[in-house]
């Protein structure tokens, strides 16, 4: 059932008394832990990501932070393998679906300022669309519940990819297919949770259409500079191939071997609403510390927005074993070892990236590669050891 705007409002409200509870008890659980040796430098999840990175399987950088304090920052593999650029702890790399939480985030800011509204349709703010899949509201497409697809596995997207030479064009084209694509959503809006990047590429075209400012420059504007992410952007294909502080990401081929994915004509001029958004780990700790100080969004939408909404199967892609898991406003929320994990999870050609935020226990891990090998066995050596150190909470 869609949410009222009193019944959203009353949650975040709610949410907001419930991160101050929380962070009370984070406060004292803080006090008593000291920081354990497994998770600081030489620990055990340093030699655990340095044996992946020494057998080929990692290539980035991990950061593990306590009380908004970086703990261990350690960097494997190379940025740039052509011009012998390794990887460091402030080297950029694709964030690929963590975007969606930027997004989010952009759309949470205008539904505070009463620019957007939760319950409202898509076709609201956006015509060309189909009667029925103008219907969608906000809130279904935020929770993926809205039943629309994946438009990067149409040929003409990949066709797009070659052709599209600025931020407005690749914005107009992959809008202009999800219109031809969406002739009726999959399934009853509100039913079901299927993954859609279709649909966060429309929200971020409500964004622009919302705050009446293209959508790369409001991320930039009022996102990712209002974070203090000084290092992070949207970047395009020219910066990219010109930065030394940009990881290039590298292809898996069928023989086992790694190709640079920017040689590709498939690498397109730049990313969007779904997958766009390039950072360092540092820019990701100040994005956190945004969010949890009310610099981005009040304390009351911070919570609303990265509190569960749809609960997820044990099927929902990613598979990540967790007590339980939830799908918020562009966040993903996972309950592990009775601790609550918020965050988002991102893969693409040649990228594979987490960010996962402790509140109850005053940590935050970020691993961001440059290889599309799957990091979920760095995500859950980490969940591991850090709930494993957590102090008794009663």
């Amino acid at each position: 059932m869609t949410p009222t705007r009193r019944t959203v409002l009353t949650s975040a409200l709610a949410g907001g008394a419930a991160l101050a509870a929380s962070s009370t008890v984070s406060a004292h659980a803080e006090r008593a832990a000291p920081v354990p040796p497994e998770l600081r430098p030489g620990g055990e999840f340093d030699a655990y990501v340095a044996q992946l990175a020494k057998d080929d399987q990692f290539s980035g950088t991990v950061l593990l932070a306590h009380r908004s304090r970086p703990v261990l920052s350690r960097s494997h593999g190379m940025a740039d393998a052509s011009r012998s650029i390794p990887n460091g702890p402030n080297t950029i790399f694709k964030l690929a679906s963590v975007t969606k939480c930027f997004t989010a985030v952009a759309l949470g800011q205008l539904v505070q300022d009463d620019k957007a509204d939760l319950h409202a349709p898509l076709g609201e703010y956006l015509d060309g669309f189909s009667a029925e899949t103008a219907k969608v509201t906000l809130h279904q497409l935020l929770t993926h519940t809205a039943g629309l697809g994946e438009y990067a596995q149409s040929p003409e997207f990949r066709q797009g990819l070659k052709e599209w030479s600025t931020e407005s064009e690749m914005m107009e084209g992959v809008l202009a297919l999800i219109r031809k694509l969406e002739t009726a959503p999959a399934f009853t809006p509100g039913t079901r949770h299927v993954y859609s990047n279709s649909g966060f590429f429309v929200l971020g075209a409500i964004v622009a259409a919302a705050s009446n400012q293209p959508y790369h420059g409001y991320m930039r504007e009022h996102v990712l500079a209002e974070a203090g992410m000084k290092r992070s952007n949207l970047y395009t294909r020219p910066q990219v191939l010109a930065g030394r502080d940009i990881a290039h990401p590298y292809w898996t081929q069928q023989s086992g071997e790694r190709a640079d994915f920017t040689t590709s004509e498939y690498f397109g001029f730049v990313g969007g609403p779904a997958d766009g958004v390039y950072a360092s780990a540092p820019d990701l700790l100040s994005f956190v510390g945004a969010l949890t100080k009310g610099t981005l969004l009040s304390a009351a939408y911070t919570s609303a927005f990265t509190n569960g909404k749809a609960l997820l199967s044990p099927t929902d892609k990613p598979v990540v074993a967790a007590d339980a898991r939830f799908y918020g406003y562009g966040f993903r929320d996972t309950i592990t070892s009775g601790h609550r994990v918020w965050g988002h999870s991102g893969s693409a050609v040649g990228v594979a990236t987490n960010l996962d935020v402790f509140p109850d226990l005053g940590w935050i891990a970020v691993v961001l590669s440059n290889y599309d090998i799957p990091i979920t066995p760095i995500v859950l050596k980490a969940r591991e050891l850090i709930t494993r150190s957590a102090p008794g909470i009663s």
